[in-house]
């Protein structure tokens, strides 16, 4: 693999993690190169993935000009590309309260919505067995988890420090593409139970480096065929 560009991302086409850390190198003009990799075929379990990550999950990055430093866990990779490479100060928080915000909405995220999330979706559309109870549980946490957000959101336009940073990058792909496989449609409706999230929402996708970024991962969504499979996939919980 050629090192011209700066880092080498391990990710996946629709899977939300990966997303953030493209979004942060894009808002700070960092170059670099994605490999996809193949859940179905288990390549992030397997070398050269897994001997970097021993964890087997994405993301990964190589950081080619830092001695080919590897850093896996997507909010940790966050926090060090803003240490190393925000020369601007654009996403620093000078308030140690914000800083310790910031550090507990991306802990909030790592611990609770995307394990709840995660574990919904596997419920409705990966779980070879339908288990009705577990697919309330996981719905019913996602609805919590969205009311969290909106108990901030509805008193500020940002999560922290009253402006766009690390934890709307963390948040925003779990939030804007599991919600869409969660509910089946008319059973849950984030504009009138959330409205404050679902304006969020709306402003972080005309974000330059989310819009550029969120486009290609919708693209992807689409050609995997999960946007036509969505009914599919409720109608089954349903009738189970």
């Amino acid at each position: 693999m050629s090192h011209g560009k700066q880092f080498t991302l391990y990710s996946h086409k629709t899977g939300p993690n990966g997303w953030k850390v493209a979004f942060l190198f894009e808002e700070l003009g960092l170059t670099y190169e994605t490999v996809w990799l193949e859940f179905d075929k288990n390549q992030q379990k397997q070398s050269p993935h897994i001997d970097l990550n021993p964890n087997g999950r994405i993301p990964t990055i190589i950081d080619h000009y830092n001695n080919d430093f590897v850093l896996w866990e997507s909010n940790a990779i966050l926090l060090y590309l803003v240490d190393k490479y925000d020369k601007d100060g654009k996403f620093r928080l000078s308030d140690l309260n914000d800083q310790y915000r910031q550090l507990q909405w991306l802990f909030f995220q790592a611990s609770g919505q995307g394990p709840y999330y995660g574990q919904a979706t596997h419920f409705i559309m990966r779980h070879p067995v339908n288990v009705p109870t577990a697919v309330k549980r996981y719905q019913d946490e996602t609805k919590r988890v969205i009311s969290v957000l909106e108990s901030v959101l509805s008193k500020e336009e940002w999560m922290v420090g009253g402006k766009f940073g690390l934890a709307e990058i963390a948040l925003f792909p779990w939030q804007d593409a599991a919600v869409r496989l969660i509910f089946p449609s008319g059973t849950y409706d984030t504009a009138k139970e959330a409205p404050h999230v679902h304006a969020w929402i709306e402003r972080l996708r005309e974000r330059p480096s989310i819009k550029k970024c969120w486009a290609e991962h919708d693209e992807n969504v689409k050609a995997a065929g999960i946007i036509e499979r969505i009914p599919l996939y409720h109608k089954r919980i349903e009738e189970a």
